[in-house]
């Protein structure tokens, strides 16, 4: 048994250093509870809705106990009940945009328009670039050539990584708009085509708004909601509006400090009639700050609209039948 157990953690560790999971081969898997997923560390989810199926995007952490941020590439992952799960073959690396000079694959954020799927994503401070695909899955690649947003462009910040974290949003009446941003938080409009920002970028602020990163829009029964990580360590705050640029309103903390984990960074989604909190912690052995595991939780709203605090749970979320 001690054998088998030595075995399969040096296998592990050659998968996290060497990348032999990224096989051109999709992968099936059960999620037995949280992390949903036990043999790569994931970070940074962003989930998307298509039809029937649930599809989460994430960045992956190299190896057990980083002392930094490395990630070279993003993951896709799919579902249909919330239990079992596919992981996609490797969709895009850092080294798929020409223009990045040894970045990092920090969070993205996926959105469907015009029988494409569009993929933000930020690489610490080279900025935020677009790549696109025609299936969910990829293979993506380099929409632009160029960054879609740089430093240059987060006016308010002196910071070299201001430029991060890139959360897209398709209103009722199809205006598209991309927020992102670190310390500062920054949103501009979209034009149809996804690829360009169409006019000026502002800066969102309000009373009791403390932005740190990973700013996500959604959108239920009329209002707009804005979760954000907040302080350092990070907690998961959010905020109300009756336009989607403002005025918002601080509803307060959604979730708590995950653990070890000093970033919390979330996804919010209806699936099948269910709201979900899809978030990171450092639940697995070797996780840290900088290895971290995806999760998965249930999200409530309270009758006057305003969102119950997440329960962070070891056994996840239920099935879907």
């Amino acid at each position: 048994m001690i054998l088998r157990r030595l075995c399969a953690a040096i296998v592990f560790l050659l998968i996290c250093q060497f990348g032999m999971s990224q096989n051109d081969e999709p992968r099936k898997f059960k999620s037995e509870g949280n992390p949903i997923i036990t043999y790569k560390f994931t970070a940074d989810p962003a989930a998307l809705v298509m039809n029937d199926t649930l599809w989460v995007f994430t960045g992956e952490d190299a190896v057990p106990n980083q002392k930094g941020y490395r990630m070279k590439n993003w993951c896709v992952f799919s579902t249909t009940d919330m239990k079992n799960w596919t992981e996609h073959p490797i969709p895009l690396k850092v080294e798929d945009f020409s223009w990045d000079k040894v970045g990092s694959a920090y969070a993205g954020h996926v959105t469907y328009r015009n029988g494409k799927y569009y993929w933000y994503v930020s690489t610490n401070r080279f900025g935020i670039g677009v790549a696109e695909s025609d299936r969910p899955e990829g293979p993506y690649r380099d929409a632009l050539g160029k960054p879609l947003l740089t430093n240059a462009d987060c006016f308010d910040s002196s910071h070299s990584w201001a430029c991060i974290d890139p959360a897209v949003f398709i209103d009722d009446d199809s205006q598209a708009w991309i927020f992102w941003g670190n310390r500062e938080c920054y949103y501009a409009k979209l034009k149809e085509n996804m690829i360009e920002i169409d006019g000026p970028v502002k800066r969102l602020n309000f009373e009791g708004f403390e932005f740190t990163e990973a700013a996500w829009v959604h959108k239920r029964k009329g209002k707009y909601y804005l979760s954000y990580a907040t302080g350092f360590p990070e907690k998961t705050a959010y905020a109300v509006a009756d336009k989607i640029d403002g005025p918002y309103k601080y509803g307060g903390i959604l979730n708590e400090l995950t653990g070890n984990c000093s970033t919390n960074h979330q996804s919010i989604v209806e699936y099948k009639n269910k709201w979900y909190f899809i978030y990171h912690n450092a639940g697995l052995e070797g996780g840290n700050g900088a290895s971290r595991s995806v999760c998965i939780d249930r999200l409530y709203y309270n009758r006057d609209k305003s969102m119950k605090r997440v329960v962070m749970t070891t056994e996840g979320v239920d099935k879907i039948k």
